[in-house]
């Protein structure tokens, strides 16, 4: 049983509220100004002991960043992938706020203001959704773990997120961005891509066995996802998963034409069983070449800067003052770099390498493969592989291709993932469009045959017998319409 400790300290007398827990051991409820209260407040706790609900007045005084690091990070079961998207999010956007917090303290007002925080720091409305559930997730867990009683984020609402309708790629627009890229494997890729629907992971994990030579058949059955490689089990960076994304194995068959292209593909790289059909090709290292300076007199004069200022061509000042970006003027700051490096006054960034085992990474694919194919075709539209999986969709049910049938080509778990697709058809607007001009003219010719004396003056029919004879009076006059109509063609 509990009861009231009196306390004496330097302001004064004071009493905490001392319950026995589940375990028969005396716990703090909480210490009071008056022994009243302290009464309380242990009575209250005791009988939620008795509930069985009392554990979280213990459990409850975690930090927030001890709770997840010790309790619920290292239980998570969800995609390695999954699982370093909440890692970053947890400490650059929550963590910041919650993390040395109790959990007990964390109520629904606070996460009203982090909210608003966040979004008069720019945070998109999406984005604060998606972190709104990402601590939601932590809250039910903690309710599960009998760490708290409820969910403050069950309280909160969120700013709506709008959703924005799908960019579909044309097929002229897909021409010319296939015609621009640089070689046979990325056409190659990109052709995959847009006749399938795979997603990128799929894609590039795709080995010689994946492919039946004779039925034109892929048989998409791994992933692979890029990761940092403190969350890859052996430390690399890409993780290769024994299924796709919908977890079941799916049958895709293309088109004979780009069969012939795979064979050709394999037969020509020589490639085994157990290859890549795409992989990772690192483009080779310009030849250094000796920089040849001219004389600086010879060249002339800079263009003006702001201050009305010029220089000399083929001089540092000309690069820095000048602004100038002639190669004569980048060839005299490459010569004053090169011989602070040879005299240890700098130590230049080392060029990104890509640390790959053969996967093509998705950043590198964009950036050096698509984006300059985009400019060279002056595509307006920013096409992304992902894009490409919107276009075969849409594309194939512009085609008249079964719901259904798209469902399972791009491996979506429901239906209703696939009917978004639905509202990207060409010809939806215009069938709308059709009906509705199907009804007015409809009404038109109604009120045409008001014009002419012959149609109903009769009260609007309001029963079952009345609206049967009114159908069999309109199907006569149209009678004698159609009958007046043959004899005026006679």
């Amino acid at each position: 049983m509990g009861y009231a400790k009196k306390r004496c300290l330097k302001k004064g007398i004071r009493y905490t509220a001392v319950f026995v827990d589940a375990d028969g051991y005396e716990r703090s409820a909480g210490t009071y100004d008056t022994k009243k209260e302290a009464d309380k407040e242990w009575k209250a706790a005791e009988a939620k002991v008795n509930e069985g609900r009392g554990q979280h007045l213990i459990r409850g005084r975690v930090l927030f960043q001890t709770y997840v690091e010790r309790d619920w990070l290292p239980n998570l079961t969800v995609e390695v992938k999954t699982l370093e998207n909440y890692f970053y999010q947890l400490y650059s956007k929550i963590m910041p706020t919650f993390g040395q917090m109790r959990m007990l303290d964390i109520y629904p007002i606070d996460i009203k203001r982090w909210l608003t925080k966040l979004k008069k720091g720019g945070v998109s409305a999406a984005t604060r959704k998606y972190l709104k559930i990402l601590l939601s997730t932590i809250m039910t867990s903690a309710v599960s773990d009998e760490v708290r009683l409820s969910n403050p984020c069950l309280l909160v609402k969120t700013d709506p997120v709008p959703k924005k309708p799908l960019v579909i790629v044309s097929p002229e627009q897909f021409d010319a961005f296939y015609n621009s890229l640089p070689d046979d494997m990325s056409k190659l890729l990109v052709e995959t891509d847009v006749e399938t629907g795979m997603r990128w992971g799929e894609l590039t994990e795709l080995r010689v066995h994946d492919f039946d030579q004779d039925t034109n058949v892929f048989t998409v059955q791994r992933a692979v996802v890029m990761v940092n490689s403190q969350f890859h089990p052996e430390g690399k960076r890409f993780l290769v998963k024994e299924y796709p994304k919908d977890k079941e194995y799916r049958l895709i068959k293309v088109d004979p034409i780009l069969g012939q292209k795979f064979k050709a593909h394999i037969r020509n790289h020589n490639l085994k069983s157990n290859d890549l059909l795409f992989w990772y090709d690192p483009p080779k290292p310009p030849p250094a070449t000796d920089l040849v300076l001219a004389k600086p007199g010879a060249l002339g004069q800079t263009e003006p800067n702001e201050k009305g200022r010029t220089y000399q061509h083929g001089t540092l000042s000309g690069y820095t003052a000048g602004k100038c970006r002639l190669d004569c003027c980048k060839a005299a700051m490459a010569d004053y770099r090169r011989n602070r490096r040879a005299e240890g006054k700098d130590s230049p960034r080392r060029p990104r390498v890509w640390d790959t085992d053969g996967h093509i990474p998705s950043r590198w694919f964009r950036d050096r493969i698509i984006k300059p194919a985009l400019q060279v075709a002056g595509i307006k539209i920013d096409i992304r592989m992902h894009l490409l999986r919107h276009a075969h969709a849409s594309w194939l049910l512009n085609g008249g291709a079964d719901l259904v049938v798209v469902k399972e080509r791009l491996g979506h778990a429901s239906i209703i993932t696939t009917e978004r697709y639905l509202h990207t058809l060409s010809n939806a607007d215009e069938t709308a469009l059709a009906a509705l001009n199907k009804v007015r003219k409809q009404r038109c010719d109604m009120r045409d045959l008001s014009a002419t004396g012959v149609a109903n003056t009769c009260p609007e029919p309001t029963s079952i017998t009345e609206v049967l004879a009114e159908m069999a009076r309109l199907q006569e006059v149209l009678g004698k319409l159609a009958a007046q109509e043959g004899g005026q063609a006679v």
